[in-house]
Protein backbone atom coordinates (compact mmCIF):
# COMPACT_ATOMS: atom_id res chain seq x y z
CA UNK A 1 0.00 0.00 0.00
CA UNK A 2 0.85 3.58 -0.24
CA UNK A 3 1.09 6.32 1.87
CA UNK A 4 0.15 5.42 5.84
CA UNK A 5 -2.30 2.87 7.28
CA UNK A 6 -4.88 4.82 8.31
CA UNK A 7 -6.69 3.91 11.49
CA UNK A 8 -10.04 4.38 13.48
CA UNK A 9 -10.49 3.91 17.51
CA UNK A 10 -13.49 2.63 18.68
CA UNK A 11 -13.98 3.77 22.20
CA UNK A 12 -12.38 7.10 23.51
CA UNK A 13 -11.42 5.92 26.99
CA UNK A 14 -8.44 5.59 29.28
CA UNK A 15 -7.10 2.51 27.34
CA UNK A 16 -7.73 4.65 24.11
CA UNK A 17 -6.02 7.39 24.90
CA UNK A 18 -3.21 5.41 26.81
CA UNK A 19 -2.54 2.94 24.26
CA UNK A 20 -4.41 2.44 21.41
CA UNK A 21 -3.79 5.82 20.27
CA UNK A 22 -0.05 6.89 21.10
CA UNK A 23 0.84 2.90 20.25
CA UNK A 24 -0.58 2.82 16.96
CA UNK A 25 1.05 6.51 16.21
CA UNK A 26 4.54 5.60 17.49
CA UNK A 27 4.54 3.40 14.24
CA UNK A 28 6.17 5.66 11.37
CA UNK A 29 3.37 3.66 8.64
CA UNK A 30 0.54 4.45 10.37
CA UNK A 31 -1.98 6.95 11.97
CA UNK A 32 -5.25 7.44 14.01
CA UNK A 33 -7.42 9.35 11.73
CA UNK A 34 -10.81 9.14 13.60
CA UNK A 35 -11.79 8.63 17.15
CA UNK A 36 -15.29 7.41 18.09
CA UNK A 37 -17.10 7.81 21.58
CA UNK A 38 -21.02 8.25 22.97
CA UNK A 39 -20.35 11.82 23.70
CA UNK A 40 -19.13 14.45 20.95
CA UNK A 41 -17.93 16.93 23.02
CA UNK A 42 -15.65 14.13 25.30
CA UNK A 43 -14.45 12.66 22.39
CA UNK A 44 -13.62 15.92 20.73
CA UNK A 45 -11.33 16.94 23.98
CA UNK A 46 -9.94 13.74 23.66
CA UNK A 47 -8.94 13.83 20.25
CA UNK A 48 -8.09 16.95 20.46
CA UNK A 49 -4.93 16.15 23.02
CA UNK A 50 -3.94 13.07 21.25
CA UNK A 51 -3.95 15.14 17.58
CA UNK A 52 -6.66 13.00 15.79
CA UNK A 53 -8.26 14.88 13.39
CA UNK A 54 -11.73 13.63 12.78
CA UNK A 55 -14.32 12.24 15.85
CA UNK A 56 -17.40 9.71 15.41
CA UNK A 57 -20.61 9.33 17.80
CA UNK A 58 -21.90 6.42 15.72
CA UNK A 59 -18.90 3.47 14.73
CA UNK A 60 -21.15 2.83 11.93
CA UNK A 61 -20.08 5.47 10.19
CA UNK A 62 -16.50 5.15 11.30
CA UNK A 63 -16.23 1.51 10.19
CA UNK A 64 -17.98 2.80 6.64
CA UNK A 65 -15.39 5.27 5.69
CA UNK A 66 -13.79 4.24 2.31
CA UNK A 67 -10.37 5.67 4.21
CA UNK A 68 -10.22 3.55 6.56
CA UNK A 69 -8.10 0.53 6.30
CA UNK A 70 -8.53 -0.96 10.13
CA UNK A 71 -9.72 -0.29 13.52
CA UNK A 72 -8.80 -0.61 17.14
CA UNK A 73 -12.20 -1.40 19.30
CA UNK A 74 -11.42 -0.46 22.89
CA UNK A 75 -15.21 -0.04 24.28
CA UNK A 76 -16.49 -1.67 27.54
CA UNK A 77 -16.40 -5.43 27.37
CA UNK A 78 -19.93 -5.75 26.33
CA UNK A 79 -19.49 -3.84 23.32
CA UNK A 80 -17.11 -5.53 21.31
CA UNK A 81 -19.49 -7.60 19.16
CA UNK A 82 -21.30 -5.24 17.14
CA UNK A 83 -18.21 -3.07 16.09
CA UNK A 84 -16.33 -5.84 14.84
CA UNK A 85 -18.57 -7.39 12.89
CA UNK A 86 -19.80 -4.31 11.48
CA UNK A 87 -15.78 -3.51 10.51
CA UNK A 88 -15.31 -6.65 8.80
CA UNK A 89 -18.32 -5.93 7.21
CA UNK A 90 -17.05 -3.16 5.76
CA UNK A 91 -13.37 -4.72 5.07
CA UNK A 92 -11.53 -3.55 8.15
CA UNK A 93 -8.82 -4.80 9.73
CA UNK A 94 -9.77 -5.42 13.63
CA UNK A 95 -8.21 -5.42 17.14
CA UNK A 96 -10.44 -6.03 19.80
CA UNK A 97 -9.70 -5.89 23.36
CA UNK A 98 -9.81 -8.64 25.83
CA UNK A 99 -12.16 -10.12 26.88
CA UNK A 100 -13.26 -11.00 22.87
CA UNK A 101 -17.40 -11.02 23.98
CA UNK A 102 -19.04 -11.96 26.75
CA UNK A 103 -20.46 -15.52 25.34
CA UNK A 104 -19.27 -18.49 23.60
CA UNK A 105 -21.98 -17.86 21.07
CA UNK A 106 -20.77 -14.45 20.69
CA UNK A 107 -16.85 -15.22 19.90
CA UNK A 108 -17.61 -17.77 17.71
CA UNK A 109 -19.90 -14.84 15.62
CA UNK A 110 -16.85 -12.55 15.79
CA UNK A 111 -14.36 -15.68 14.33
CA UNK A 112 -16.64 -16.31 11.57
CA UNK A 113 -17.07 -12.32 10.47
CA UNK A 114 -13.20 -11.99 11.05
CA UNK A 115 -12.25 -15.63 8.79
CA UNK A 116 -15.25 -14.69 6.89
CA UNK A 117 -13.39 -11.14 5.64
CA UNK A 118 -10.13 -12.15 5.01
CA UNK A 119 -8.98 -9.63 6.68
CA UNK A 120 -6.28 -9.52 10.24
CA UNK A 121 -7.60 -10.11 13.58
CA UNK A 122 -6.03 -9.56 16.74
CA UNK A 123 -7.28 -9.81 20.04
CA UNK A 124 -5.33 -7.51 22.93
CA UNK A 125 -3.45 -10.12 24.95
CA UNK A 126 -0.90 -7.90 26.58
CA UNK A 127 1.86 -10.37 27.99
CA UNK A 128 2.67 -11.98 25.04
CA UNK A 129 4.80 -8.65 24.31
CA UNK A 130 6.56 -8.97 27.81
CA UNK A 131 10.69 -9.53 27.43
CA UNK A 132 10.38 -11.93 30.39
CA UNK A 133 7.83 -14.28 29.10
CA UNK A 134 9.24 -14.72 25.25
CA UNK A 135 12.63 -15.54 26.97
CA UNK A 136 10.96 -18.03 29.09
CA UNK A 137 9.78 -19.61 26.49
CA UNK A 138 12.90 -20.01 24.38
CA UNK A 139 14.88 -21.36 27.62
CA UNK A 140 11.21 -23.70 28.14
CA UNK A 141 12.14 -25.10 24.03
CA UNK A 142 16.17 -25.52 25.31
CA UNK A 143 14.89 -27.91 27.88
CA UNK A 144 16.99 -25.33 30.75
CA UNK A 145 14.15 -26.56 32.96
CA UNK A 146 13.94 -30.32 32.31
CA UNK A 147 10.34 -31.47 31.08
CA UNK A 148 7.63 -29.14 32.25
CA UNK A 149 5.16 -30.64 34.82
CA UNK A 150 3.31 -27.83 36.88
CA UNK A 151 1.83 -23.90 35.72
CA UNK A 152 0.92 -21.58 38.22
CA UNK A 153 0.42 -17.49 38.02
CA UNK A 154 -0.25 -15.49 41.10
CA UNK A 155 -2.05 -12.17 40.74
CA UNK A 156 -3.38 -10.04 43.47
CA UNK A 157 -3.93 -7.15 45.73
CA UNK A 158 -6.07 -4.77 47.78
CA UNK A 159 -6.88 -2.52 44.54
CA UNK A 160 -10.87 -3.27 45.18
CA UNK A 161 -10.72 -2.30 48.79
CA UNK A 162 -8.79 0.72 48.57
CA UNK A 163 -10.09 3.88 50.37
CA UNK A 164 -10.58 5.35 47.23
CA UNK A 165 -10.65 2.88 44.74
CA UNK A 166 -13.40 3.42 42.16
CA UNK A 167 -14.71 0.62 40.23
CA UNK A 168 -16.11 2.67 37.12
CA UNK A 169 -17.85 0.40 34.83
CA UNK A 170 -15.82 -2.86 35.25
CA UNK A 171 -18.16 -2.54 38.71
CA UNK A 172 -21.52 -3.42 36.59
CA UNK A 173 -22.10 -6.41 35.26
CA UNK A 174 -23.99 -4.40 32.38
CA UNK A 175 -21.10 -2.93 31.18
CA UNK A 176 -18.07 -5.07 32.34
CA UNK A 177 -19.74 -9.12 32.14
CA UNK A 178 -16.91 -9.90 35.25
CA UNK A 179 -14.60 -8.66 37.24
CA UNK A 180 -11.63 -10.36 37.91
CA UNK A 181 -12.42 -13.71 36.11
CA UNK A 182 -13.02 -11.48 33.02
CA UNK A 183 -10.53 -8.57 33.38
CA UNK A 184 -7.48 -10.55 34.04
CA UNK A 185 -8.22 -13.67 34.31
CA UNK A 186 -9.17 -13.70 30.57
CA UNK A 187 -5.32 -12.59 30.24
CA UNK A 188 -4.00 -15.71 32.70
CA UNK A 189 -5.86 -17.99 30.62
CA UNK A 190 -4.00 -16.75 27.07
CA UNK A 191 -0.63 -16.80 28.79
CA UNK A 192 -1.09 -20.17 29.77
CA UNK A 193 -1.95 -21.58 26.43
CA UNK A 194 0.84 -19.15 25.11
CA UNK A 195 3.11 -20.64 26.91
CA UNK A 196 2.59 -24.42 27.45
CA UNK A 197 -0.17 -25.14 24.83
CA UNK A 198 -4.06 -25.76 24.62
CA UNK A 199 -5.94 -26.73 27.74
CA UNK A 200 -8.12 -29.91 28.19
CA UNK A 201 -9.74 -29.47 31.43
CA UNK A 202 -11.22 -26.45 33.77
CA UNK A 203 -12.17 -25.70 37.12
CA UNK A 204 -12.46 -22.79 39.32
CA UNK A 205 -14.67 -20.37 41.01
CA UNK A 206 -15.02 -16.38 41.42
CA UNK A 207 -16.35 -14.32 44.38
CA UNK A 208 -17.64 -10.41 44.34
CA UNK A 209 -17.13 -8.95 48.47
CA UNK A 210 -20.72 -6.72 48.65
CA UNK A 211 -19.61 -3.22 49.21
CA UNK A 212 -20.48 -0.05 47.40
CA UNK A 213 -18.22 2.00 45.33
CA UNK A 214 -16.86 4.72 46.29
CA UNK A 215 -18.30 8.11 46.53
CA UNK A 216 -21.39 6.21 44.16
CA UNK A 217 -24.36 4.89 45.18
CA UNK A 218 -23.89 1.81 43.88
CA UNK A 219 -23.11 -1.90 44.58
CA UNK A 220 -19.74 -3.19 42.85
CA UNK A 221 -21.61 -6.61 41.05
CA UNK A 222 -18.29 -7.73 39.72
CA UNK A 223 -16.24 -10.63 41.13
CA UNK A 224 -13.36 -9.57 43.05
CA UNK A 225 -11.52 -13.14 43.54
CA UNK A 226 -11.04 -15.58 41.25
CA UNK A 227 -8.98 -19.14 40.73
CA UNK A 228 -8.65 -21.81 38.05
CA UNK A 229 -7.00 -25.18 38.04
CA UNK A 230 -6.23 -27.01 34.51
CA UNK A 231 -4.97 -29.15 32.79
CA UNK A 232 -3.05 -28.78 29.07
CA UNK A 233 -3.62 -31.00 26.39
CA UNK A 234 0.14 -31.79 27.22
CA UNK A 235 -0.81 -33.37 30.46
CA UNK A 236 1.02 -30.06 32.18
CA UNK A 237 -0.78 -28.84 35.19
CA UNK A 238 -2.01 -25.32 36.19
CA UNK A 239 -3.40 -22.45 38.43
CA UNK A 240 -3.77 -19.39 38.39
CA UNK A 241 -5.26 -17.09 41.27
CA UNK A 242 -6.39 -13.71 41.28
CA UNK A 243 -7.34 -11.12 43.12
CA UNK A 244 -8.14 -7.16 43.94
CA UNK A 245 -9.79 -8.03 47.98
CA UNK A 246 -6.37 -10.04 49.06
CA UNK A 247 -3.15 -9.15 50.31
CA UNK A 248 -0.45 -8.83 47.44
CA UNK A 249 1.68 -12.19 47.53
CA UNK A 250 4.56 -10.48 45.42
CA UNK A 251 5.72 -6.74 44.23
CA UNK A 252 3.90 -7.89 40.96
CA UNK A 253 1.56 -10.83 39.31
CA UNK A 254 3.94 -13.78 38.56
CA UNK A 255 4.01 -16.70 36.17
CA UNK A 256 5.70 -19.72 37.51
CA UNK A 257 6.70 -22.86 34.85
CA UNK A 258 7.80 -25.37 37.29
CA UNK A 259 10.11 -28.10 35.40
CA UNK A 260 11.75 -31.64 36.03
CA UNK A 261 14.93 -29.78 36.50
CA UNK A 262 14.12 -26.40 37.71
CA UNK A 263 11.43 -23.47 37.27
CA UNK A 264 11.25 -19.91 35.34
CA UNK A 265 9.59 -17.23 37.03
CA UNK A 266 8.11 -14.14 34.65
CA UNK A 267 6.37 -11.01 36.18
CA UNK A 268 3.87 -10.17 34.40
CA UNK A 269 2.59 -6.68 33.84
CA UNK A 270 1.95 -4.30 31.10
CA UNK A 271 6.14 -3.62 30.54
CA UNK A 272 6.51 -1.71 33.97
CA UNK A 273 8.00 -4.38 35.45
CA UNK A 274 9.80 -7.27 33.37
CA UNK A 275 12.16 -10.10 34.91
CA UNK A 276 12.90 -13.70 34.44
CA UNK A 277 13.94 -15.36 36.86
CA UNK A 278 15.40 -19.23 37.87
CA UNK A 279 15.30 -21.71 40.47
CA UNK A 280 16.59 -25.13 41.04
CA UNK A 281 16.75 -27.47 43.60
CA UNK A 282 20.79 -27.08 44.34
CA UNK A 283 20.13 -23.21 44.20
CA UNK A 284 16.21 -22.69 45.40
CA UNK A 285 16.79 -19.28 45.67
CA UNK A 286 15.13 -17.23 42.45
CA UNK A 287 18.41 -15.74 40.30
CA UNK A 288 17.52 -13.11 38.22
CA UNK A 289 18.49 -14.07 34.40
CA UNK A 290 19.47 -11.29 31.27
CA UNK A 291 17.13 -9.32 29.20
CA UNK A 292 17.44 -6.51 26.98
CA UNK A 293 18.28 -3.15 28.50
CA UNK A 294 14.78 -1.60 27.44
CA UNK A 295 13.01 -4.11 29.89
CA UNK A 296 14.14 -2.58 32.91
CA UNK A 297 13.08 0.71 31.53
CA UNK A 298 10.18 1.17 34.16
CA UNK A 299 7.98 2.17 31.06
CA UNK A 300 4.76 -0.25 30.05
CA UNK A 301 6.67 -0.94 26.83
CA UNK A 302 4.10 -3.82 26.09
CA UNK A 303 1.65 -0.97 25.51
CA UNK A 304 3.30 0.05 22.00
CA UNK A 305 5.24 -3.10 21.19
CA UNK A 306 1.39 -4.75 20.55
CA UNK A 307 0.00 -1.85 18.97
CA UNK A 308 2.57 -1.60 16.79
CA UNK A 309 2.58 -5.18 15.66
CA UNK A 310 -0.92 -4.77 14.97
CA UNK A 311 0.06 -2.30 12.25
CA UNK A 312 2.59 -4.40 11.24
CA UNK A 313 0.09 -7.69 10.50
CA UNK A 314 -2.14 -5.06 8.98
CA UNK A 315 0.68 -3.63 6.41
CA UNK A 316 1.56 -7.35 5.80
CA UNK A 317 -1.87 -8.96 5.86
CA UNK A 318 -1.26 -11.68 8.36
CA UNK A 319 -0.37 -11.74 12.42
CA UNK A 320 3.20 -12.62 13.76
CA UNK A 321 1.73 -16.27 14.82
CA UNK A 322 4.87 -16.69 17.48
CA UNK A 323 3.76 -13.46 19.22
CA UNK A 324 0.13 -12.00 17.92
CA UNK A 325 -3.40 -13.63 19.09
CA UNK A 326 -5.85 -14.11 17.06
CA UNK A 327 -9.26 -14.21 17.31
CA UNK A 328 -9.77 -18.18 17.65
CA UNK A 329 -7.34 -17.55 20.61
CA UNK A 330 -9.53 -15.18 21.95
CA UNK A 331 -12.60 -18.40 21.10
CA UNK A 332 -10.45 -20.28 23.20
CA UNK A 333 -10.00 -17.77 26.07
CA UNK A 334 -14.01 -17.30 25.88
CA UNK A 335 -14.64 -21.31 26.43
CA UNK A 336 -12.62 -21.59 29.25
CA UNK A 337 -13.78 -18.31 30.84
CA UNK A 338 -17.09 -20.19 30.38
CA UNK A 339 -16.02 -23.44 31.90
CA UNK A 340 -14.72 -21.63 34.97
CA UNK A 341 -18.92 -20.05 34.79
CA UNK A 342 -19.97 -23.81 34.54
CA UNK A 343 -17.48 -24.76 37.14
CA UNK A 344 -19.14 -22.46 39.82
CA UNK A 345 -22.47 -22.84 39.17
CA UNK A 346 -22.40 -26.61 39.66
CA UNK A 347 -19.45 -26.96 42.26
CA UNK A 348 -19.41 -30.23 44.06
CA UNK A 349 -17.63 -30.06 47.47
CA UNK A 350 -16.36 -33.43 48.54
CA UNK A 351 -17.69 -34.24 52.44
CA UNK A 352 -14.43 -34.71 55.09
CA UNK A 353 -17.16 -36.23 57.64
CA UNK A 354 -14.91 -38.92 59.18
CA UNK A 355 -12.56 -35.79 60.27
CA UNK A 356 -15.23 -34.58 62.24
CA UNK A 357 -15.88 -34.99 65.76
Amino acid sequence: MTGKLRIGVIGAGDFAETCHVPGINSHPQAQVVALCGRRFGQVRAVADRLGVPDVHTDYRELCSRGDIDAVTIATPNVEHVEPAKIAFHYGKHVFCEKPLSMTVAEAQEMLSAAEASGKVHQVGFIYRYLYGVRELQRRLRLGEIGKPHYLRIQYDGWDGLMQDGNAGWRGKLSLAGGGMLYDRGSHLFDIARFVLGPLEMITGFFKNIPRQQVGLPAAVETDDIAAAWFRHVNGVRGQWFMSQATPPFTDNGYLEVIGTKGALKASLSRGTIDVLKVSNPKHPAWEELPLPEVAKDGKPHCLGMMMRSFVESCLSGKLNVDTDASFQDGLAVQESLAAVHEADDHLKWVSLSHQSG
